[in-house]
């Protein structure tokens, strides 16, 4: 058979194939130890219970509702609304249930969002999607249906401390080259993370509106990705404020709250990306699914004990600064002497680590780790619209998971540290 360009580009090897080949591989092969490559968020009992009971409350006419019948285009009606109440509570932004749609995962909004924003436009013009800050999520890399319409600013790099101790760095938004990329003409759409997957990097809200001016200011949209953050999981550990302006789309989800295998992206945005957004699930799914919608709508109606709000802050949140510590704790002790530099734990659940000098390239790590039985993620899969052939800082960079239990930690961390020490001796032996 003979696939066209559509299908060659959409069948080939890339980052997010790698990934989720990788779960698949840890779950069915047996020789995977330490899966501290994926996304998947931690068990965490007492958010699983809530979601069981909100599941259990729907009963059996309840449950044949939601499974037999499909919800609009834009998802279904009733989640629409409380949706709009919940955001309208937390930040009085005055939406009405015509500024939300839902899609079958913030991966699928991706899709739609760059294809609605970048590409080949009427006149002739190809317009890209500027991001401004990478590394950045890997996810967004290969969505277009054409060819990869992406412009990036690499970052600045400024050493941190943490908890008192150096050996830490926190990447800042170099507005002079993104300013000099918006200067040529060519941007549909300006995209981030917040907090950023891969490194835990959490945009500062002086960030945000610079970005959030300058994308008014060229009339393109500004595109922010909550996944990781508030209002849930909330998985970030400094404290932002979250703006809505009529030219923000905003991109939140329920996947690491504790629903990944549910795929509920939720966008929040002006009714004319809505609408085109509702109209491209009829076009390619019919209509988001609609059972994480009955079990999360009870848990977003109210923000008192049990809801969503209260279990993103008083839960999820803790759970997750606990076990980016325990790892932090582990990785210093494991590689202490060497020349390990974390990222700014600012949130998510990833730890970015970059070795400097590091003699092989974290691809090469990569495979090493994975024959002894780690997975984790290579750092040059994230600087989508960079050119990282020659670029030594994505090449001595890998991404982590903490969600795992401590004890996978270990092995993982170990596992980790062994094998890199290892390839800095060997660098010294082959020095001339």
């Amino acid at each position: 058979m003979k696939f066209s360009q559509f299908g060659h580009k959409f069948s080939q090897k890339t980052g997010a194939l790698q990934l989720m080949d990788d779960l698949a591989y840890a779950a069915g092969s047996g020789q995977i130890q330490a899966m501290l490559g994926g996304g998947n968020p931690a068990r965490i009992p007492e958010v699983e219970a809530a979601y069981q009971q909100a599941y259990s409350d729907l009963g059996a006419a309840g449950f044949s509702e939601v499974v037999a019948s499909y919800s609009g285009s834009q998802g279904d009606a009733a989640f629409l609304q409380t949706l709009a109440d919940f955001f309208n509570r937390q930040y009085d932004w005055g939406i009405t249930p015509a500024h939300i749609a839902i899609t079958n995962g913030s991966q699928n909004a991706f899709f739609y969002l760059f294809n609605l924003f970048s590409g080949a436009y009427e006149g002739g013009q190809t317009r890209q999607i500027l991001l401004p800050l990478v590394p950045e999520y890997l996810g967004y890399a290969d969505v277009h249906v054409d060819a990869p319409h992406f412009v990036a600013a690499r970052p600045q790099i400024e050493a941190t401390q943490y908890r008192g101790q150096a050996g830490f760095f926190k990447y800042r938004i170099d507005f002079a080259e993104v300013e000099r990329l918006l200067a040529a003409g060519d941007v549909g759409a300006i995209c981030c993370s917040r907090p950023t997957n891969p490194s835990g990097n959490v945009l500062t809200d002086a960030e945000i509106a610079r970005l959030s001016a300058l994308a008014a200011s060229y009339d393109i949209p500004l595109i922010v990705d909550y996944a990781y953050g508030e209002p849930f999981p909330g998985i970030q550990f400094t404290p932002v404020q979250l703006s809505l302006a009529p030219h923000h789309i905003l991109c939140f989800s329920l996947s690491k709250t504790g629903l990944p295998s549910l795929r509920t992206g939720i966008v929040v945005a002006a009714p004319e990306v809505i609408a085109a957004i509702s109209a491209l699930n009829a076009t390619l799914s019919l209509a988001p699914g609609r059972l994480s919608a009955a079990i999360a709508r009870p848990l977003l109606a109210h923000d008192g004990k049990g809801s969503l709000r209260q279990l993103s802050q008083e839960v999820i949140r803790p759970f997750y600064q606990a076990r980016a510590d325990f790892a932090i704790d582990l990785l210093r002790q494991e590689l202490a002497g060497y020349p390990l530099r974390i990222h700014q734990p600012e949130g998510a659940i990833f730890l970015w680590l970059w070795f400097e000098g590091l003699p092989i390239s974290t691809n090469t790590l990569y495979e090493e780790l994975k024959a002894a039985g780690t997975l984790v993620v290579p750092g040059a899969y994230y600087f989508p619209g960079i050119d990282t052939s020659q670029d030594r800082h994505a090449h001595e960079c890998l991404r982590m998971s903490y969600a795992q239990d401590e004890a996978t930690l270990r092995i993982g961390i170990s596992s980790i540290a062994r094998l890199v020490k290892q390839a800095y001796q060997k660098g010294k032996d082959h020095a001339p």
